[in-house]
């Protein structure tokens, strides 16, 4: 796991070209709106109301995770990953989420993370049960997709839960 950088804009927009990761985050950008996310990356880190890193395998992107709000008064943050075809079913999302939620416990102090994902998203469902992220409970048509509004199932992880 690394901070984003410049140089990652062509390879964060084929990214988003990978119909899995379009089905579950409802987007595509070009490499112009690539490199525009990566410095609101840093802006938000800036801001301490946001994180993000990629994750590589050697030099190449594999992954991406981080913390797409974070209320650092209240404690309290919500995770969001993908991965690429090539780093799918090796175990890459589950080590940088767990990794991710021992900084933010640790290093950071928040009590409460949250994790969203789509009920028919059965792979990121196992990710949240496998790094400790307890089921809650379901948000009915939370997130709209392409396809129209997704329910979407809620994890947890407390600063007391195991990891």
């Amino acid at each position: 796991m690394r901070p984003w950088r410049a140089d990652d804009a062509p390879a964060l927009a084929l990214a988003y070209q990978d119909p899995a990761i379009q089905r579950w985050h409802a987007r595509s950008m070009d490499e112009a709106e690539a490199a525009d996310w990566i410095r609101q990356r840093a802006r938000r880190w800036s801001a301490e109301t946001g994180a993000d890193w990629a994750v590589t395998a050697g030099q190449a992107l594999v992954a991406r995770i981080g913390l797409r709000t974070v209320d650092l008064t209240e404690g309290h943050a919500e995770v969001a990953y993908w991965t690429l075809p090539v780093a799918r079913g090796h175990g890459v999302a589950g080590r940088a989420l767990r990794r991710l939620t021992r900084w933010c416990g640790a290093e950071v102090g928040l009590h409460r993370l949250e994790l969203l994902h789509a009920v028919e998203n059965t792979a990121s469902c196992r990710v949240a049960e496998k790094s400790g992220y307890r089921y809650e409970g379901t948000l009915r048509q939370a997130v709209p997709h392409a396809d129209g509004f997704h329910d979407m199932h809620l994890h947890a992880h407390l600063g007391t839960d195991p990891i």
